[in-house]
């Protein structure tokens, strides 16, 4: 079975409410709505603890977010992530401008 998570970042989400977990029998993937990089890291953190081995970042985490949420795991977890230079969802801007 394998434990995974996919992080997204937005203004204003809140990890303790935007959230949910689906069940398959290969998989639980948990979706985790975050509106920082830190909040990023430390729900990756969290994950881990919790026995998650797969992390997928949307692509407004852009480079320094990734790298944040690698150091929280500290090798505990694959970390991955979508990558959009420019994001649709933030205005055609890298999450690395709109969240440092």
């Amino acid at each position: 079975m394998l434990n995974a998570a996919f992080i997204f970042i937005a203004p204003a989400a809140d990890p303790a409410v935007h959230r949910s977990t689906i069940h398959t029998p290969q998989i639980n993937l948990t979706t985790i709505g975050v509106a920082t990089f830190e909040e990023g890291a430390a729900a990756a953190k969290e994950m881990v603890d919790q026995g998650c081995t797969a992390i997928e970042l949307c692509g407004g985490f852009g480079i320094r977010g990734t790298y944040l949420v690698e150091q929280a795991v500290s090798g505990r977890a694959r970390v991955g992530s979508v990558r959009f230079d420019i994001h649709p969802g933030l205005d055609n801007k890298s999450g690395d401008e709109v969240f440092l």
